[in-house]
């Protein structure tokens, strides 16, 4: 099976396709249009050389990801925002007040900061606390392998109880219907949502491998970045160096991470291959959800528009968003 570079991610009521040239992020409005937003984008590892080499060019596509994902969240939400202040308009007989429209933006924007903030703290800072209360700061092996199992443990409590809601659900749908569409895409089938519902939602290149193998490769790496300080300092690093010392391999740990999931996604055929990337696809169970098929007609326009592809065989309403 070919392994395209295309990839994407849910959004509030859509999705958002990234291509090596366009990114497009398409979204269902309750009229029935899908508002598309397109973009020319060009990765800053294929405009400079330097940082096309591996490693480096993950953890600068792991950034550029991290603030694209941001920027298309913050555009759906927007939408919806938007959406619901008409209904609400059109219930009052009134019209949408600009300036409750900006406060809205404005905490929404405040919102997406305190969110990442409280993540880091979350899933960074509390498993290595926790950890630090064993009193095996000594042994860097077994302290990462201990910190490196709860952060695995939390994040699989946190994506399994936020999938209950129904609000999470309707986007692990859209994340399926991503999923569907790119599978579609790449064996060459009609971009249809009839089509695009008998492939599989579980895609081996997925961000929820991505993560997976980051918590895995992680132990790894900071067991060895452990040692070596242990080793200059003649002491373990406490807490707060210990957080601070990781937190700045963030960037190797995400580089080595995209590099092995690249490479997955190129040998995903091969039995080894197919062993390594199991639990990342049992994940997915979690984080993917059957999408109907209005969801995977918003994935393919999505997809389309992140290509280029303008002759299309969707039928619904498109409208273009500046």
């Amino acid at each position: 099976m070919p392994d395209l570079n295309v990839g994407g991610q849910a959004v509030i009521e859509g999705v958002m396709m990234r291509s090596p040239e366009r990114v497009a992020t398409a979204v269902r409005v309750p009229d029935g249009r899908i508002l598309v937003k397109t973009e020319n984008y060009v990765s800053m590892s294929k405009r400079h050389k330097l940082l096309n080499l591996p490693i480096l060019r993950g953890a600068v596509t792991f950034v550029e990801m991290l603030v694209l994902g941001i920027k298309t969240l913050n555009f759906s939400a927007d939408i919806a925002i938007k959406e619901q202040e008409k209904l609400d308009a059109k219930e009052k007989g009134d019209t949408v007040d600009s300036k409750e429209r900006k406060s809205n933006s404005l905490m929404l924007g405040l919102t997406v900061a305190f969110a990442l903030g409280l993540g880091i703290f979350i899933f960074f800072f509390v498993p290595l606390a926790i950890s630090n209360l064993f009193h095996i700061d000594k042994n860097a092996v077994g302290f990462n392998l201990l910190a490196g199992g709860i952060r695995l443990t939390m994040f699989v409590l946190y994506i399994w109880g936020i999938s209950f809601f129904g609000e999470f659900r309707r986007i692990f749908q859209y994340h399926g219907a991503e999923h569907k569409s790119i599978f579609t895409y790449e064996m060459g089938d009609d971009l249809l949502p009839e089509r695009a519902a008998r492939h599989p939602r579980f895609h081996p290149r997925c961000g929820t491998s991505f993560i997976l193998i980051v918590a895995l490769l992680a132990i790894f790496i900071y067991a060895v970045s452990d040692t070596i300080y242990a080793l200059k300092t003649g002491h373990p690093p406490t807490l707060l160096t210990r957080f601070g010392l990781h937190f700045s391999l963030l960037p190797l740990v995400a580089g080595s991470s995209y590099e092995l999931l690249k490479l997955s996604g190129k040998t995903r055929d091969h039995a080894i291959t197919r062993i390594i990337i199991k639990p990342g696809l049992w994940l997915q169970k979690i984080t993917t959800q059957e999408p109907s098929l209005d969801q995977l007609e918003v994935a393919i326009v999505a997809l389309e528009a992140s290509l280029g592809i303008t002759e299309s065989k969707l039928s619904s309403e498109r409208v273009a968003v500046p």
